[in-house]
């Protein structure tokens, strides 16, 4: 019989109740041990699902307080040296210091998880980096699992995929010089989990879906050899691509079973199923992990009845990836229409989709009918629903022309005009968007929802926050306002919720970091923008203030990658409709007096492919939507852009394609290392590196700042240098940002004053010439 489980369940708790303890512990309301007493509930309950749900094998390890590098870092004894932890004796205060900075230390660097809104922190290694152990919570936990009756399968993030993820920060010239050292490491952490009563080990190595080079390719056989002789069973897991140019490696590997991803790399099957050794499993994500639509039972397992005589007890079914990327439980939901809901499918009931698929496999029929014939209901109803398509989005698509893709001059003409029309200082200074969003905020705004409130009463309350914010910016001394965005529940959401084509859910939250979650909109038809969405509360704004005021919006490929996206049309005509619709609010925010417009793609470099191959294609489309969604102001309408946590320089010359006036970038946590590409490539418009982590609660001193924007001067033209924060301020309270941007507007002001100088002594110099 076929074994069924999965790679990993979402953390945060159908209620985020991760989230709401994190946040208490931080601001020392409640004590650790509360914390995990919270951490064990949801570890317990998790375990429970897939246990109720008909699973094989619970996964224990996929829980970590913060992320689950940083987690693996601490299992292994491989944390940071710089913020001075014994590994061993690691507390969790060590460990929230290394993720959010101290007062003494910022924090690690974070960045993207492969092609997901998930982030992680980045590994630092330096050749005194040790893997002598650290702390105990990976064998706590499967204390606790065994301790319930639970048949465990333990998960690790696998030593090249955690090697290859870090950067080098001194005394190492390849990462691969650490591969040994991680091995003993990993080898005494597989021993114990052995020794604990483990059976199975499933140990992540997603990056052999990259386009890998020769050295770590060749890395992963003597690596596996290795730990084979002290490991439980190991189940290695690939995820996010197809690795199929590497079948023959996986098949020869000293290990127990392999785990592919169908949704994301259907074509490679063959690959593996063909001369597959008879001494091993091999898993099959079969579930999209990634996205919340409801499987179409039948055609999955009509992929899988083939394989059942060959296999046997060896076929494994599972999701594609772990659950971590999908909301909780659809049994929360309490907002969704009951057509809508019915075409979806949460990480709970993803699990009943891969036991039913096990039970079909075992001949279970009368048990598994009902869900196949649901299933199968579902997919007829969604696909007849005259809510999926609109004849007018799909006229106008076929309209758009290339003059609609390109600015009225270059931008070296645009730039001239617009600093002949602003007039700003040397070193502007300016903000990401948004401003704290504080308790008081997030009532309004809910008690508004519910409808205990007047709409008036609402308006006028968001006004007063909008004064507040733009009075405190006035008074900081910033150059270039935003508004604040008080009334914005979430940089997506907020525009999804004033377009057709798009749904939303009550508790359909996902963890992007830490404590962050997001409640990802769902795209499940055209989508149309039926008025404007924020010229509003931008005049509004820009009627209080000489100084210009930004208007602010999320571009086409971040709401396109940070929604879940409808599965029936390609990205590409999906993120081209989002466009279109974005395009008609810069143009009224224009008309309306707003002459300084971001347009935000954080996800631009997150939707780029893992192969190479594949990147020109999805490039090329998601540029001309930027485009498009810029290109219908005049030369004086200035545009900015911002991207944050995530490697530009492989991309730099689609950024600069993208034409925007203006990019701000977040740099802070590099210590302006990233900076460094956009000098060598020579970016040619204005650009704003991020001169402080907005995720730390730390307030970096001004000498700080001056450093890092001494830096940006090396490598950016002074003329075309920008001063601000990393990213938005939504997650900080007032004091930490007024104090943070006070320090700011300072460095600025002697980045100046230095600037006159140099220019003062040039002039002397110049005049001595003369005279000589």
């Amino acid at each position: 019989m076929a074994i069924a489980h999965i790679l990993g369940f979402p953390r945060i708790g159908a209620q985020r109740e991760l989230k709401f303890a994190l946040e208490g512990y931080w601001r020392g309301e409640i004590a650790e041990g509360a914390l995990r007493d919270t951490g064990r509930r949801l570890r317990e309950q998790h375990w429970a699902l897939q246990a109720d749900a008909g699973l094989d094998l619970v996964t224990v390890g996929d829980f970590a307080w913060y992320d689950q590098v940083l987690t693996t870092l601490a299992l292994l004894g491989a944390t940071p040296e710089r913020f001075g932890a014994d590994p061993a004796a690691l507390t969790l205060q060590d460990y929230f210091r290394m993720a959010r900075g101290g007062d003494n230390c910022f924090a690690m660097e974070m960045t993207k998880w492969f092609d997901t809104n998930y982030h992680y922190l980045v590994p630092e290694w330096t050749a005194g980096i040790r893997f002598d152990g650290g702390v105990d919570w990976l064998l706590d936990d499967v204390a606790e699992a065994h301790a319930a009756g639970r048949r465990t399968k333990a998960v690790l993030i696998g030593p090249l995929t955690l090697l290859y993820l870090g950067k080098i920060k001194s005394g190492l010239t390849h990462k691969l010089d650490l591969l040994p050292r991680a091995l003993e490491g990993y080898g005494r952490l597989l021993a114990r989990l052995r020794d604990a009563g483990v059976e199975w080990v499933q140990i992540d190595e997603p990056i052999l879906a990259l386009d890998l080079k020769t050295e770590w390719r060749d890395a992963f056989a003597p690596a596996y050899a290795a730990l084979a002789s002290h490991a439980p069973r190991i189940l290695l897991a690939t995820y996010f691509g197809e690795v199929g140019e590497h079948a023959s490696l996986l098949k020869s590997l000293p290990v127990d079973g392999v785990h592919l991803d169908l949704v994301r790399g259907g074509g490679q099957l063959d690959a593996f199923s063909a001369d597959w050794p008879h001494d091993k499993v091999l898993s099959l994500g079969v579930i999209d992990g990634r996205n919340i639509w409801r499987a179409d039972l039948d055609t999955v397992y009509a992929c899988l009845l083939p394989l059942k005589k060959t296999f046997g007890d060896r076929l494994w079914i599972s999701a594609s990836c772990s659950l971590l990327h999908v909301p909780v439980d659809l049994g929360c939901e309490i907002k969704l229409d009951e057509e809508l809901k019915g075409w979806l499918a949460f990480a709970t009931q993803k699990l009943g989709e891969i036991a039913a698929l096990k039970q079909a496999l075992a001949g279970e029929t009368d048990t598994v009918n009902p869900l196949f014939e649901g299933a199968r209901a579902a997919h007829t109803r969604r696909r007849n629903s005259p809510r999926i398509h609109n004849a007018l989005v799909q006229k106008r698509l076929a309209a758009i022309r290339d003059s609609d893709t390109q600015r009225h001059s270059p931008f070296g003409d645009r730039i001239a005009k617009q600093q002949a029309k602003w007039k700003l200082p040397a070193f502007p200074t300016t903000t990401i968007g948004s401003f704290p969003q504080t308790p008081a905020i997030r009532q309004a705004r809910a008690t508004w929802k519910r409808g205990d409130i007047p709409h008036l009463d609402y308006l006028e309350k968001m006004r007063d926050e909008i004064r507040l914010a733009v009075r405190t910016q006035e008074e900081l001394g910033l150059d270039v306002l935003v508004h604040g965005e008080p009334e914005r529940n979430d940089m997506v959401e907020y525009f999804g919720e004033q377009l057709w084509g798009y749904g939303f859910t009550a508790n359909g939250w996902v963890q992007s970091y830490g404590s962050r979650c997001v409640k990802p909109p769902i795209i499940y038809g055209d989508v149309y923008r039926p008025e404007p969405m924020t010229v509003g509360w931008s005049r509004f704004a820009q009627s209080l203030t000489d100084r210009p005021m930004k208007g602010m919006l999320t571009g086409p490929v971040t709401m396109l990658q940070w929604s879940f996206v409808r599965d029936d049309q390609s990205r590409e005509t999906t993120a081209l409709q989002i466009a279109l619709a974005l395009r008609e609010e810069v143009c009224d925010l224009e008309k309306a007096g707003i002459g300084m417009i971001q347009i935000d793609e954080p996800a631009f470099r997150e939707g780029l492919p893992l192969k190479r191959r594949e990147w020109d294609r999805y490039l090329d489309w998601a540029v001309r939507a930027f485009r498009i969604s810029a290109a219908g102001v005049a030369d004086e309408t200035q545009i900015h852009t911002h991207m944050c946590y995530s490697e530009f320089n492989d991309i730099l010359p689609w950024i600069a394609a993208m034409d925007a006036d203006v990019i701000t970038i977040e740099t802070s946590r590099s210590d302006m290392e990233l900076l460094d590409g956009f000098g060598e490539f020579a970016y040619p418009n204005d650009i704003g590196p991020g001169v402080y982590d907005i995720h730390s609660p730390r307030v970096p001193k001004v000498e700080e700042m001056e450093r890092l924007l001494r830096k940006a001067r090396s490598v950016i033209p002074d003329r075309r240098l920008w001063v601000n924060p990393d990213c938005g301020l939504k997650t900080r309270s007032w004091p930490e940002t007024c104090a943070a941007l006070e320090n700011m507007v300072k460095a600025a002001r002697t980045l100046r004053n230095e600037l006159s100088d140099e220019i003062a002594a040039l002039q002397t110099d110049g005049q001595e010439d003369i005279a000589a």
